[in-house]
């Protein structure tokens, strides 16, 4: 355990809802704020070859957008080139993944940064091991013992995938800060009452809306800071 960080873990209500370019604008704002914000995540699939290498694209793309000076692959723990759910690359490529491997990974990640930012795979019911020591990414968080944020999508359908998202967190007594919608448009009645509907039936806050290729996030950095709970 490394003292005196902190942190969060980003997961969201599905897949391609956001959470990569969410997780990106939060480390933006961070960094821009003179806090020593990182990135982690697990795992990784559906990573492109470039001059003959394995590059995790979404974790380029945080570290391009955000200005993290360390390289895409030492933020990732297992990259996988098949683009299906990591439990599955896992098994095509015959590379298991170990909860003992991304515990030492991301608390050496942890030795260059105060605040941690760490992403998810997918929704959270992703599994990244079945069978024989099953791993979900659920165990991922509990295990990292952070809080987390969620990255839903402003459009029809996000009431039920969102509280739905939330209740399973809940459930698996981790402990969710914060809400973020993404692709939000404020003059969109459905999107305003999604808002309002969210934060009544989860009763928990919506931190942020995103707008389409926002490059900013509009929220404080007292208040990113205050999401994240010690590591």
């Amino acid at each position: 355990m490394i003292k005196n960080k902190k942190g969060i873990f980003v997961t969201a209500t599905g897949t391609d809802v956001g959470k990569t370019y969410v997780t990106a604008l939060i480390i933006k704002k961070l960094r821009e704020s003179s806090v020593n914000a990182g990135y982690y995540k697990a795992a990784l699939s559906g990573a492109y070859r470039k001059a003959g290498k394995l590059i995790p694209g979404d974790a380029e793309y945080v570290a391009t957008t955000s200005g993290i000076p360390l390289s895409p692959e030492a933020l990732v723990s297992y990259i996988y080139e098949p683009a299906v759910s990591p439990h599955l690359a896992a098994e095509l490529e015959k590379r298991p993944i170990e909860l003992q491997k991304i515990l030492s990974d991301f608390h050496h990640a942890a030795t260059h940064f105060d605040v941690m930012i760490a992403e998810g795979s997918g929704g959270i019911v992703c599994p990244l091991r079945m069978g024989n020591n099953t791993i979900m990414l659920t165990n991922v968080i509990q295990a990292l013992q952070l809080p987390v944020l969620i990255v839903a999508n402003a459009e029809l359908g996000t009431i039920n995938s969102t509280v739905l998202t939330a209740a399973y967190a809940q459930q698996q007594n981790i402990s969710v800060k914060g809400i973020i919608l993404n692709q939000y448009n404020c003059k969109n009645l459905m999107h305003r009452d999604n808002k309002k509907q969210i934060e009544r039936l989860t009763n928990i806050p919506i931190v942020a809306c995103v707008s389409q290729n926002e490059t900013n996030l509009s929220v404080s950095t007292e208040t990113l800071l205050n999401l994240c709970n010690t590591v």
